[in-house]
């Protein structure tokens, strides 16, 4: 018997490999995508055509993650190994279709964030030079109160992947231990996101809190393998950040399913607690293969998605 297949259709979207720019009239919108042709990874040859052909392929599973969430704009115009620079509001002339989320900042500015519900809005993004993308965890809806929260495992100097992996294992086991379920991605960069998807009603300072005392406890209980060491100059070499100061207002990681602009092109994938233990590695999850390792095992990452099975985080706070 073959195994199940999870396939989603494409989004039948091919885009030329031949003409510099092209101009896509997709039932969200239309879109010009321009310097096609563009190298974007010098040392692998991809392209930005390729970049843009990629999401196009994997929307189907990446736009539920990005619905109704501001994205914060990270552009490199030239290519992975060149500079890049934020940006937040949403650039004009922008799309008539383009839907924005107004968000008030402490400064007293509102802020206009594209929001990428489609097709058209999420090619419009990474045609600016948008690598990986960078949405919101709160919802435009109630920007205060986040849907999960999450750590953002990050070696430090000395240490390597393995360390990054085992760490990831004793937290799980911390959250399993207070029957909190966990998913785990790779960064695409050096190191592990680990998200719970919550309840919606603490404010992001109480999520905060707690992925903060979560992971001071776990420092002081493996001191010699892990870090809640916020400043850069205190952390000891040879440790794993748990970074629970990602959880604060307006902070932003990579989306699940964003390519980074690192060697090989790889891809920030959501992956099992199994394949953690069994010891994976970040150049397994790249853009020339997720689309095929999607079709094989689908979106890892649906139990974000759902309103079942969230955890009230009310009752550890």
């Amino acid at each position: 018997m073959s195994a199940p297949s999870h396939a989603v259709p494409r989004s039948h979207v091919e885009i030329p490999r031949d003409v510099k720019s092209v101009d896509l009239d997709l039932p969200d919108g239309q879109v010009t995508l321009t310097n096609l042709q563009k190298v974007f990874w010098r040392g692998d040859g991809v392209t930005k055509r390729d970049l843009l052909q990629y999401y196009a392929d994997v929307s189907p599973w990446l736009l539920p993650h990005l619905d109704n969430r501001a994205m914060v704009m990270k552009r490199y115009p030239d290519g992975a190994e060149g500079d890049f620079f934020f940006q937040k509001h949403a650039p004009k002339p922008k799309p008539e279709w383009l839907q924005v989320c107004e968000i008030l900042h402490p400064s007293a500015n509102v802020v206009d964030f594209p929001v990428i519900r489609n097709l058209a809005g999420l090619l419009w993004v990474v045609n600016l030079g948008c690598i990986d993308l960078n949405p919101w965890y709160a919802r435009c809806d109630d920007v205060n109160r986040p849907d999960y929260l999450h750590f953002d495992l990050d070696p430090t100097p000395g240490a390597d992947f393995k360390l990054v992996r085992k760490t990831a294992l004793l937290v799980r086991d911390a959250l399993a231990e207070r029957k909190i379920v966990s998913y785990p991605k790779t960064t695409g960069s050096r190191g592990i996101h680990i998200y719970v998807p919550i309840v919606r009603g603490p404010l992001q300072k109480q999520v905060w809190t707690f992925a903060k005392s979560l992971a001071k406890e776990l420092e002081a209980k493996h001191a010699g393998l892990i870090t809640a060491e916020y400043r850069v100059a205190k952390r000891p070499e040879k440790h794993v950040l748990v970074d629970y100061n990602q959880n604060a207002w307006g902070r932003t990681l990579a989306s699940v399913y964003s390519v980074r602009p690192k060697p090989r092109a790889t891809v920030s994938a959501p992956v099992t607690w199994k394949e953690v233990e069994a010891g994976i590695e970040m150049e397994d999850f790249r853009l020339d293969n997720m689309l095929e390792r999607l079709k094989r095992v689908g979106d890892l990452w649906k139990p974000l998605l759902l309103s079942k099975g969230r955890v009230r985080l009310e009752q550890f706070l």
